[in-house]
Order: C-alpha cells, then sequence, then structure tokens
C-alpha cells in the first residue's frame, strides 16, 4: 500500500465516511482505543475489519488522483503475465496488465514508488505507466501465474553451450550445468503446483524430452526440451532425493520435500530405465490442498449415512475400493479426521505417510527394515489401539491379521485394489479369508472413482435425447416422479432441486475452456458406492456368492452405485456426464 501521511490517511477516512463505507462512529472508537494503546490508527481500522484492503486501496488512489483496478475477481491471460517474470512480480508486488501505446501497463500497491518504476523500466526496456491495486487483488493474479519458464529456458541455452564446447573437446561428460538445471527443476515444479497437478512426468525419447502433468485426473503435455538436458535434470532430481546418480539400470524410488509457492509439498519420485533413457514420474503431495472432509469430497445421501454408520462402530472392517489414484487413501484420512478423538487410540501403517495428521500415531513401511504391512500390523496390535489403519491390504497375511484385528475388538480401515465396493468381497475370498470370518467381521465396504468438477464459469444447455435416455436408464427408478416428490427424494439422495423424471431433457452445465480451467473443468469430486454388510450380505459372502450377486441385492436394498451417483451429480451441476461416462463407463 503506498506510505500515507497522516494527514492523506485522514482524508481517506473522511472520504470513506463521507461515501457511506465506513461508520463515523466507529472511526471515532478505534481512534479513541488507538489514543491509549498508542497503535497505529490504520493497523486498528483494518485489523478489526473496519476498512477492508480493497476500500482503503481505492480511497487512496482517489486521493492520490490515480487510476484503481479491482483485480480480486480479474482472470489474466497467460500471456499477459509473461509480461513480467513472477520472480519480479512477487518481490515488487506489482502485475501486468498488458501493453498500451508502447508502455507497459502495471497494478502496483505503491504508485508513488519512483525507484519500482524506473527499475521496471529498465528491466522490460519499455515505458511503464503503474495504476493502483489492492494487495489481496494482486495477490489473486500472481496466483494465477501458471509457471516462470525462465529458468527452463536458461538451462536450456546454457546445455547447448555447453554441449557445443564438449563435443569441441571431445569430452562430452564434463557437461555439468547444476544451477541452471536446479532453476529449471524449481520452475517445473512451481507451475505443477500451482496447476494443482498430481503427478510430474519427464519422459524421454530419441531426440527430445517431454515434460507432462496430471491435472484433474488427465495427462497434458507441458513443454518440450532438447535431450542434452535429460542427464543433468534426472542427476539433479535423483541428488535430492539421495539416489545413486550412476545406477540407470534398475528402478529406483526416493523422495523429499520442497517448499513451493509458500506451500510445503512432498514428493514421491519413481525413476525407471526406458528405451530412450531413464523416465522419472513425481508425485505431488500437497499436504495444505486437502480439504480431508468426506462431504466437501462429494460422498452425500445415503452412501454418507452408510458410512457414518460404520465409523460409528465400535469394530469391524471399513474398506475402501478403486482404482490408482482414486483418493481411497484420503478417504480413509477423512473418516479418521471424523472419529479423532483424546479417548481413542487411532495407529495407522502407511507406505508412505502422505498426510501428517496430529492426534494420530502414523507408522512409516520400511521393507529394506522388515517392516512391512504383515509384520507393522501385528507390532501395532501390541500398542493397545482402538483403531487401526492400513494402508493397503496386498497379500493374504496382512488380510488374516486385519481380520484378526477386527475380531478382537478393533475398528481396522483399509484399502483394496478392485473396480466396486462389491469386488471387495470375492478378492478377500480369494486370499484365503474364511467365508464366515469375513462375514462376520466386515462392516462397511465402499466403492470410489474420481470425475473432473464443472468449472465455476459456465453455461446451462438441455440435454440430448441419447443423453436424457442415459440418465433414464440409469436413474430414472431413482428421480422424483412429482413435482411434491422432490424436496423428499431430494433429500433421501443428498442432492438439493432434482428434476423431475422426463423424457424431454434435463437441464445440464458445460464449463467454459480456458486459462484457470482447461476443458472446462477445476478440482474433482468422488463418485461413491457404499455397500453395509447386513445379514443378507453376509449369507451371500457364506455362500461365495460373485460381485455382481452381491451388487443386485444391495441394490435391492438402497445402495446407490458409482454411476447414479455420478448422473446424480451431472443433474446437479457438480460434473458432466461425459465425465461419468469416461471414468463409470465400465460399471452398471
Amino acid at each position: 500500500m503506498a506510505l500515507l501521511t497522516k494527514e492523506s490517511l485522514q482524508r481517506v477516512i473522511e472520504l470513506l465516511v463521507a461515501e457511506g463505507l465506513v461508520d463515523s462512529g466507529d472511526v471515532a472508537r478505534v481512534q479513541e482505543e488507538v489514543n491509549k494503546t498508542k497503535r497505529p490508527l490504520l493497523e486498528a481500522l483494518t485489523t478489526q475489519k473496519i476498512i477492508s484492503d480493497a476500500m482503503l486501496a481505492h480511497a487512496t488512489a482517489v486521493i492520490m488522483g490515480v487510476q484503481y483496478v479491482d483485480l480480486e475477481n480479474v482472470e489474466m491471460d497467460q500471456a499477459t503475465l509473461e509480461l513480467l517474470p513472477l520472480e519480479v512480480a512477487e518481490r515488487s508486488m506489482v502485475v501486468p496488465l498488458g501493453e498500451s501505446n508502447g508502455q507497459l501497463v502495471v497494478a502496483m500497491l505503491d504508485v508513488g514508488n519512483i525507484q519500482s518504476v524506473d527499475y521496471l523500466a529498465t528491466f522490460t526496456g519499455k515505458s511503464v505507466r503503474a495504476v493502483m491495486a489492492s494487495s489481496g487483488g494482486i495477490q489473486a493474479v500472481l496466483r494465477q501465474y501458471k509457471g516462470d519458464f525462465t529458468g527452463v529456458a536458461q538451462a536450456v541455452k546454457v546445455t547447448n553451450q555447453e554441449v557445443a564446447q564438449a563435443k569441441a573437446n571431445s569430452n562430452i561428460k564434463t557437461i555439468t550445468q547444476d544451477s541452471p538445471i536446479s532453476k529449471a527443476l524449481t520452475s517445473i515444479l512451481e507451475f505443477a503446483v500451482k496447476s494443482k497437478a498430481s503427478d510430474v512426468h519427464i519422459e524421454p525419447l530419441e531426440n527430445s524430452l517431454i515434460i507432462r502433468c496430471r491435472i484433474d485426473g488427465v495427462l497434458r503435455r507441458v513443454m518440450e526440451l532438447p535431450k542434452a538436458i535429460e542427464p543433468a535434470l534426472v542427476s539433479r532430481i535423483k541428488i535430492l532425493a539421495n539416489l545413486k546418480i550412476d545406477e540407470h539400470r534398475i528402478p529406483q524410488d526416493g523422495q523429499f520435500a520442497v517448499a513451493v509457492s509458500d506451500k510445503e509439498v512432498d514428493l514421491r519420485i519413481a525413476i525407471a530405465p526406458v528405451v530412450w533413457g531413464e523416465q522419472v514420474v513425481i508425485r505431488l503431495l500437497d499436504k495444505t490442498g486437502t480439504s480431508m472432509d468426506i462431504e466437501g469430497m462429494g460422498m452425500t445421501g445415503r452412501a454418507l449415512r452408510t458410512v457414518l454408520r460404520g465409523i460409528s462402530r465400535p469394530n469391524g472392517m471399513i474398506l475402501t475400493s478403486g482404482p490408482t489414484g482414486s483418493g481411497k487413501s484420503t478417504t480413509l484420512y477423512a473418516l479418521i479426521k471424523k472419529i479423532k478423538s483424546e479417548k481413542i487410540n487411532i495407529v495407522t501403517l502407511e507406505d508412505p505417510v502422505e498426510y501428517k495428521m496430529d492426534g494420530v500415531n502414523q507408522i512409516q513401511v520400511n521393507m529394506d527394515a522388515g517392516l512391512t504391512f504383515a509384520s507393522g500390523l501385528r507390532s501395532i496390535l501390541r500398542q493397545d489401539p482402538d483403531v487401526v489403519m492400513v494402508g493397503e491390504i496386498r497379500d493374504s497375511e496382512t488380510a488374516n491379521l486385519a481380520v484378526q484385528a477386527s475380531l478382537t475388538g478393533h475398528l481396522v480401515f483399509s484399502t483394496l485394489h478392485t473396480n466396486s465396493a462389491a469386488g471387495i468381497l470375492p478378492r478377500l475370498l480369494d486370499m484365503g479369508i474364511e467365508p464366515f470370518l469375513l462375514a462376520s467381521t466386515l462392516n462397511t465396504v465402499i466403492g470410489q472413482r474420481l470425475v473432473r468438477r464443472v468449472a465455476k464459469k459456465r453455461t446451462s444447455f438441455v440435454s440430448s435425447e441419447m443423453q436424457t435416455q442415459e440418465v433414464n436408464q440409469v436413474i430414472g427408478n431413482l428421480l422424483p416422479k412429482t413435482q411434491d416428490d422432490v424436496a423428499t427424494v431430494s433429500e433421501d439422495l443428498g442432492y438439493k432441486g432434482l428434476p423431475v423424471m422426463s423424457a424431454n431433457g434435463y437441464t445440464l452445465v458445460k464449463g467454459i475452456d480456458d486459462q484457470l480451467s482447461p476443458g472446462g473443468y477445476a478440482g474433482r469430486a468422488g463418485l461413491y458406492e457404499a455397500i453395509e454388510v447386513d445379514d443378507d450380505i453376509q449369507k451371500l459372502i457364506v455362500k461365495h456368492s460373485t460381485s455382481s450377486e452381491v451388487m443386485k441385492v444391495a441394490r435391492e436394498k438402497g445402495t446407490i452405485t458409482m454411476r447414479q451417483d455420478g448422473m446424480l451429480k451431472a443433474l446437479s451441476g457438480i460434473t458432466s456426464i461425459e465425465e461419468v461416462d469416461r471414468v463409470a463407463s465400465d460399471l452398471a
């Protein structure tokens, strides 16, 4: 914010009072307080939220006679942001707005800072015109920087120079370029974090290096780099992950943590030899970006009520299933957060510990030291736990121990890789669990997938004839039949304002494709199905029934399948029918 003299601040406050934006009584009350405490008046007014950051900036701009821009809800084009590197923008709290008549127009906090304006003019080689914006507005624009790849460009330039020099000396092995490579890796990771990517893929081809990011579950190509940069980039990652930099024949796994954009992010590294070099996959675990709220993740209605009944029991097994990357572990964390209390001892066994939770005793699996899921589970049961979470049931030994733990009065959470909730039952039977033991210990089974959410900027349209038929086929029996049924059915299913079943079409939404919402999507939500293992399901387990037979009985008892949940989310404007078909077309 521009530095205000006492007289200027008084004029700003008078302007806000005159415009009816601030109550004069509140200002007088705060003035009396600061006279006693000797605190700055401006600090007291903003702390007590009598004057907001945006109000102060706007009023200051009026007093100073400069233009003010509100940037808090403005979406910037990435080409405009590239007019000023992120590093410079963050350091000077200034953002580019575009070019006009040969001038670079920027928004900044202190337009009266001549030194900053001169620095920007010198740095960009252009005449600079500054307008005022609030701190919140500038921060909102800074968050839109998808990535500043100047570090990558510098690394490529240095690499090309060193390759040419090394070839001239006939000694390729002298290439090091450590510092530029560090900046290049930082630039790539910053882009991934700001794009909310879950994974970064570094893939070598014959003559180039491809960087791809998995954003909202879909891989997107980010950039293509020269082949020469590959050895140094892979070596840098190996050094950070404490891996062997001279080992190129076998896969290696490691991890390290970085601070990117004021966020602490854990990185899991998987390196594998491929035909044209070494492929690197980096899994990003942003510990600040996950809500750990089961309702916020998309579980609602009957599935939520079934799961909440399951976790309220003192013992038994609650298992989640789904493909890799479907959010199973996150669901378990959210359920543990629901029941966490000082009155119970919760112990987890994970590989790796993805999110650290206060009040939960978390153990990291260490295969090299002999700490496996099975051996760790034996140890956990001697620690007087009330609740046990096993990251994954991978073998029959772990499965049997989990069953024994639930038999001895523990509530056990775990995950399995199956396609549906009902698929958990035959999978555990295949692992050698006795049917009568499984029937008596299994409490609740959950199946889940992840779909992309439709972006906030959206348009609505009426479903096509084919889409209408698909909706009616999948959830026609669930939708309200008359307008009088809407409130009751919507409350039961957990979605507000569901439409009456119709053959003429339904109102659907489609996101607007832009820089912040590629493909018209932003963020993800879960599709869930939850089966309560009651007497009827237990009888099916004892008879070795198939997963389809179990699912048939579960649906008769009111279970909503993942595909049905997806269609309900599409009608509620959360996702699209295309997304539901993409992730759940193999399900009934």
